[in-house]
This record gives structure tokens, C-alpha cells and sequence, in this order.
């Protein structure tokens, strides 16, 4: 008898559930809920000009091109598990993408803005200013600089340990959310991160002020993302300065590195990407400038004698 797809989707969670992390499960447990099971739960075939209208019709709803890819990656994992134990076809699929949802630019404080803020922070340290500077200063995601303890900032080495993250996870079976403190995304993100000077005197300051075992707000528990992005927005009020994410000062931090010509390997390390060319894809967008200076060195390389030209 044909095998459905809500019966491959429960024996891949089953087989998963001991090998990821928590959230990740319930990240692939939401997309199989909500989009997998009602489009294709009683199927035992699901063809490719199905999975690509699907893709059309996701993006014409405004569902973002990530969201849309980790759909249909979660769709690819259980029919290539069916596959494997002989419940199913592997997919073969060639599939598109609009060209509309292609990633936009990245937020970035522009430099003066990142110089307002830094200033502020710097001249205004507080345990709860300091998580801004952190992730100003070295690149950390939020949940890294929530989950941040004393215990992993090293004053003297003047080095930070980044190996967990704190955030809230929807459980979908049960409806709940949860807190969770956790290892990092991938194994790239546990890492080591240089105090820069100005990180290091804020940390010095509230190190022996505010004895808790967070970096983060004046608790013995993590403060919580959703509080502390509210934060960030009351700073940016404060300094005039139009709304950003907070994941933006991460941007900044490696749009910073890059302008001043970090190699591409090093700003990868910091960041805890996977991989150089993740690093590569969202920061390195040569300007006009650079390509000119580009050009320009390419013809004194080919023409020395036309340099003065």
C-alpha cells in the first residue's frame, strides 16, 4: 500500500528527534504542519510542477524566499528518508524561484550613525546598554548576547567564549512557548571573539558593579530577546536615529570589518559563519568606487607605461 506523506512525515520526526537540536525540530514540525500536511498530507505522490506551484503561490502570499526554501527542504528530507527505506521516490525536482524574492540589501547603521551610537554606549555603560555594545562590537546575535555569563568573558585575555544561545521556541504540539538555552545554531558559532578597547573598558566597569552571572540586565536569568529588541528601539528613539533591527548591528559589525579590509576568512570566524561564502554573499558588494580603483589597477598592471595618463 502506498505510503502518505503524514505517515513519512512522522516516522522522519521519530528518526530525527535524537540527532537536532530542539528548535530545529520544532522549526521542521511547524513547516509540516502548517504547509506540508494540509497541501499534501493524504498524498503518496507529489510531483515537481505541484512543489513549484506551491512556491508560486507561497511567494504570492508575501511568505519570504528563506521561509519558502526551508519549506521545501524539510519536504525534500522526508521523501529522500521514505526513499531510503523504500517508502517512496526520491525527489528529482529542478525547482525555481521568483526573481521578486530575491534577498534585499542589508540594514547597516551608516558610520556616523555608527559612531552616535557607539559614543552613547561607551559613555553610558549599564547592564543593559552593554548587550548594544556587545553586538555592536563583535557581531554577536541576540540570543548569543542574552545567554552571555561572566564566566566566558575573559578581562584579562580580553577574549569572549560564544558557545550558547538563549531564546523562545514554539512547540506546535502543544501550543506552548518555551524558553530554551542552548548551543548555537552550528558548530561554526561556538567560537572566541577579541575585546576591542572600548568593549573592554565597559566590561571592566560593570564587571565588579553588577556581580551577576549575566552580562545582560541586573537577573540570575537570561534577559529575553523580545525585551531586549524593545530596548534597542527606545536607544535608537533616544539618538534620533531611524528604526533597525538588531540583528542590522550585526550587519554593521561585518560591513565595518569588511570597509576596512579585514581579510573575508577572518570576518567569516568572527561571525561563526559555516562557511567563507556565506560571509561573502551578504557583505562583500563591491561600489562604484571600488570597481573604478579595479579597473584602474588592471590597466597600470597591463600598461605600465600609461600610468600617468
Amino acid at each position: 500500500m502506498p505510503t502518505t506523506l503524514r505517515t513519512l512525515a512522522l516516522a522522519w520526526r521519530k528518526a530525527k528527534e535524537p540527532l537536532i537540536k530542539r528548535s530545529s525540530l520544532y522549526a521542521y514540525q511547524i513547516n509540516i504542519k502548517n504547509y506540508l500536511l494540509p497541501r499534501w498530507g493524504e498524498a503518496t505522490e507529489i510531483s515537481e510542477a505541484e512543489v513549484q506551484q506551491f512556491i508560486l503561490e507561497a511567494a504570492e502570499t508575501g511568505l519570504a524566499k528563506n521561509s519558502i526554501r526551508n519549506i521545501v527542504a524539510t519536504l525534500k528530507a522526508i521523501l529522500k528518508y521514505g526513499a531510503r527505506n523504500g517508502l517512496c521516490e526520491a525527489p528529482e525536482w529542478e525547482l525555481h524561484y521568483p526573481r521578486w524574492l530575491d534577498t534585499p540589501r542589508i540594514q547597516t547603521l551608516s558610520l556616523p550613525q555608527h559612531r552616535t551610537l557607539l559614543h552613547y554606549l561607551v559613555n553610558s555603560p549599564s547592564p543593559h546598554n552593554i548587550g548594544l555594545l556587545l553586538a555592536l562590537c563583535t557581531g554577536m546575535r541576540i540570543g548569543e548576547v542574552c545567554a552571555l555569563q561572566w564566566q566566558d568573558v575573559d578581562l584579562r585575555e580580553r577574549i569572549l567564549r560564544v558557545h550558547q544561545t538563549y531564546g523562545y521556541i514554539y512547540n506546535c504540539d502543544t501550543g506552548c512557548v518555551e524558553k530554551q538555552l542552548s548551543t548555537p545554531k552550528t558548530q561554526h558559532a561556538n567560537r572566541e571573539i577579541p575585546i576591542s578597547r572600548e568593549l573592554y573598558h565597559a566590561l571592566s566597569q560593570l564587571r565588579s558593579a553588577h556581580p551577576t552571572d549575566f552580562v545582560v540586565g541586573h537577573s540570575s536569568t537570561p534577559t529575553s530577546p523580545q525585551t531586549y529588541r524593545l530596548l534597542f528601539k527606545q536607544v535608537l528613539q533616544h539618538l534620533a536615529i531611524p528604526h533597525i533591527s538588531f540583528h542590522a548591528l550585526r550587519h554593521t559589525f561585518a560591513t565595518r570589518c569588511i570597509e576596512s579590509q579585514c581579510d573575508y576568512k577572518t570576518v567569516s570566524a568572527l561571525l561563526g559563519h559555516s562557511t567563507v561564502n556565506t560571509t561573502l554573499n551578504l557583505y562583500v558588494h563591491p561600489d562604484r568606487g571600488q570597481k573604478q580603483r579595479a579597473i584602474a589597477r588592471m590597466s597600470a598592471f597591463v600598461n605600465p607605461k600609461e600610468r600617468g595618463l
